[in-house]
């Protein structure tokens, strides 16, 4: 018989428990038992985490240096087959896109989906056709009344996956930067872009 095979025996008449990942026999409730069980991976609780993360389509750069936002919101879109594709694709352009309320339902204007040249023939593929964008009625009631009373600007952040299979639009509740405000923001942005340089160099 082995060492390893008499050593293994022996473990078994003292009831002792033997741990791979450490490489040594333990008793139940002790420890190395919970030494044990704390070196055990989490790939999988991580994976799962992972998986839901929101991963991102399209961002609007131009919507956090034009405005200054107080709420953002999370909305679903009514989307067309052929749309759906062409956004798996990376074809979308959010940059000149904005929100606007009409008949308590909100719609996402000149958000740019180009189709792909495999589209089908019989589709008729509009690039900004103007999208419903799927909000509950409370989140609708409270954009139309700070748009209305306060003079706030919707507007569309960014577009993502949710799970990677529903596509998602964030859009915040802002009103426009000033020019001050505009000039604070690209100095700070000259001196992350510095930073980041003399950082490297070291």
């Amino acid at each position: 018989m082995s060492p390893a095979s008499v050593s293994a025996q022996k473990a078994s008449n003292k009831t002792l428990s033997y741990c791979p990942q450490l490489k040594i026999f333990f008793q139940a409730n002790s420890k190395l038992a919970a030494a044990a069980y704390n070196s055990q991976p989490m790939a999988k609780k991580n994976a799962k985490k992972s998986a839901n993360a929101p991963a991102t389509i399209a961002r609007n750069k131009r919507a956090t240096f034009e405005y200054r936002f107080d709420e953002k919101f999370e909305a679903g879109l009514s989307l067309m087959g052929w749309e759906v594709k062409s956004i798996r694709a990376g074809k979308v352009n959010l940059s000149e896109s904005f929100v606007m309320l009409k008949n308590g339902e909100a719609f996402l204007h000149n958000c740019n989906i180009t189709p792909l040249s495999a589209a089908s023939t019989h589709v008729v593929c509009d690039p900004t056709r103007m999208r419903k964008l799927l909000l509950n009625r409370r989140e609708l009631d409270r954009l139309a009344g700070l748009v209305e009373r306060q003079g706030y600007a919707i507007v569309p952040i960014s577009m993502y996956w949710r799970k990677g299979a529903w596509v998602k639009v964030e859009i915040g509740l802002g009103k426009g930067k000033k020019a001050h405000d505009k000039r604070d923001d690209i100095k700070q942005r000259d001196w992350a872009i510095e930073k980041a340089r003399v950082m490297k160099s070291k």
